[in-house]
């Protein structure tokens, strides 16, 4: 195998599928270091298509293997018997938490990252969240605006199939959408009283990457229409979902140029103080710990926040001695997710003589609606819902108890609807919220162990209050009956799954780690275009402009190289 390649893309998730893409479709050979095992698009889905009784306790996980081995990544929702081969041992790839502080650290690591897990909720970011950190003063300013990444929205929606409606809403720019998925009798119904009872809430249909109408793009790649059968985790053959499996990777190896090495852990970038560049990548073979080295022209980091962090922080030398590329002192700073643990649910009136066909893989959303036009509440930022109706069937009534003919006939007749709502709201991006390396416990390769140091504040922790109180509202004013509000005092960072942070865009290199660009301001051929580059959080699901960024970039990327600049 070759060890000098033109690009190295270190991560094969969202991020890194979508850089070895466009650098492979622009001709350069391009080498991708996963630190996880081999996975074949269909052939590895082995928990796909299997019926509940097909699996061994139902798709349950036994209780003694979540305890012994999965004790993080069985809280994640996705976490069951037909997924969990997607999912991280933690005990044999443990990280550090700060006493007193936990983080739940959801992870898949294998080819594809966890583009083969992820909820596919698509949505743009405006300006509304560009401008936060400066009209506010919360975090440093991005040194990118809407117009500038606009473009590079619609680039990605296109080739990843986002299926979604048109609402003309600023805080929630429309994209290049696909048919949207239809909403139930119930959600169009409450969605119509959003709009009677209120001027500046909508209700509307999830955008997700999720094909709906697959276009001439999506089926060169033998990628198909959704099959609503809710079990995306799984995996999907039929390509229906957007992940690296299914498309980037698929587009990038028809082109010839690439090259992908698993179960190769990325040590650290190796760096020449003589031309200030970065050189290569010192990996570790994860079965035999052989050491290797790869080089090229340009890196690109794409190895998940944590990743890419302990990849910087254990990147030392004469020139960076606390960290690759860390001038700034703040790589590993800033860390943030999303603020949960807050909504509602109720009963539907009616509708009895309805009933929803399939099992669609998406739900609703609500837009932020608050502090839109300056901060207007005890707390800064706002936050969004996402939702789902359905009607009770048998296994609610499973909690029932009874016995008799009366009783076993009435698990034959469906329950009234329901609906609940979740929120996520914006976390601000603080010093003091962080990720290191620990100082003497170390992993199978003798790489110091990620340690994080996360919580919430007290303006995540007054937002949380306002997310429940204003589900319990909606859902009220809207008609439901039996309306229970829900505030998880236990909830805490990393449960949304969405990380970022630690290695931010900036204006200025001494607060800062790269540019408008994403390109490291001490050490311009390398890249960092995954959860790491944020310099806040919004409260949109943050992947498409993940995807969005990382296009963008390998844009600007590929086109110094042409230039003899990189």
């Amino acid at each position: 195998m070759e060890s000098e390649f033109e690009v190295i893309v270190v991560g094969s998730g969202i991020s890194g599928g979508w850089a070895a893409k466009e650098f492979c479709e622009r001709g350069m050979k391009t080498l991708i270091i996963e630190r996880g095992r081999h996975v074949e698009h269909g052939v590895d889905y082995i928990g796909e298509g299997l019926a509940p009784w097909e699996m061994k306790l139902r798709d349950e996980v036994d209780r003694k293997l979540e305890d012994s081995q999965y004790p993080i990544q069985s809280k994640c929702y996705a976490f069951q018997d037909g997924t969990k081969h997607f999912f991280t041992n933690d005990i044999e790839r443990p990280y550090s938490q700060e006493e007193g502080k936990p983080f739940n650290w959801y992870r898949g690591e294998q080819l594809g990252g966890r583009s083969l897990l992820w909820g596919r909720q698509s949505y743009r970011w405006s300006d509304l969240d560009f401008e936060a950190n400066k009209n506010d003063g919360y975090g440093a300013d991005w040194p990118i605006r809407y117009k500038d990444i606009e473009k590079w929205y619609s680039y990605v929606e296109k080739f990843a199939g986002i299926s979604g409606s048109k609402e003309g809403l600023s805080q929630l720019p429309d994209g290049d959408f696909l048919k949207p998925m239809e909403m139930t009798c119930v959600e169009k119904y409450m969605s119509q009283k959003f709009e009677e009872i209120y001027e500046n809430r909508r209700m509307i249909i999830g955008r997700t990457a999720t094909l709906t109408d697959p276009q001439p793009v999506h089926l060169e790649l033998g990628r198909g229409t959704c099959q609503s059968r809710n079990e995306c985790y799984r995996g999907c053959s039929f390509g229906a979902y957007f992940s690296s499996q299914s498309a980037t990777l698929p587009a990038a190896e028809r082109t010839g140029n690439l090259t992908t090495v698993t179960d190769s852990i990325a040590h650290s970038v190796i760096y020449d103080g003589e031309t200030n560049r970065a050189t290569g990548i010192r990996t570790i073979d994860a079965k035999t710990n052989e050491k290797k080295v790869y080089t090229a022209k340009v890196i690109f980091l794409c190895a998940s926040t944590f990743g890419t962090s302990q990849i910087l922080l254990n990147s030392i030398n004469e020139t960076f001695q606390n960290g690759f590329a860390n001038s700034s002192g703040v790589v590993g700073h800033y860390l943030m997710d999303h603020v949960s643990g807050a909504g509602a649910s109720g009963i539907v009136p009616g509708f009895l003589d309805k009933y929803d066909k399939g099992r669609r893989p998406n739900g609703i959303y609500i837009p932020r609606f608050k502090n839109l036009s300056g901060q207007t509440e005890k707390y800064a930022r706002g936050f969004g819902y996402q939702g789902w109706s359905n009607r009770q069937g048998w296994k609610d009534a499973m909690a029932r108890s009874g016995f008799g003919a009366d009783f076993k006939n009435s698990f034959k007749t469906p329950g009234p609807w329901t609906f609940s709502v979740g929120s996520a709201g914006e976390m601000l991006p603080r010093y003091e919220n962080a990720v290191s390396l620990h100082n003497t416990k170390k992993d199978k390769w003798g790489m110091p162990l990620i340690h994080i140091d996360c919580a919430y504040g007290k303006n995540e922790n007054l937002m949380r209050v306002d997310m429940m109180k204003q589900a319990v509202k909606m859902l009220t004013d809207v008609g439901l009956k039996n309306v229970l509000g829900n505030l998880d005092e236990k909830s805490i960072p990393g449960t949304v799954i969405h990380e970022m942070g630690t290695a931010r865009m900036g204006h200025d290199p001494k607060t800062s780690v790269l540019n408008a660009y994403n390109q490291c301001h001490d050490v311009d051929n390398v890249f960092i275009t995954d959860g790491s580059a944020m310099t806040s959080s919004a409260c949109q699901n943050p992947s498409l402009t993940y995807m969005a960024l990382t296009a963008r970039a390998a844009d600007y990327a590929s086109g110094q190289m042409r230039l003899g600049n990189l």
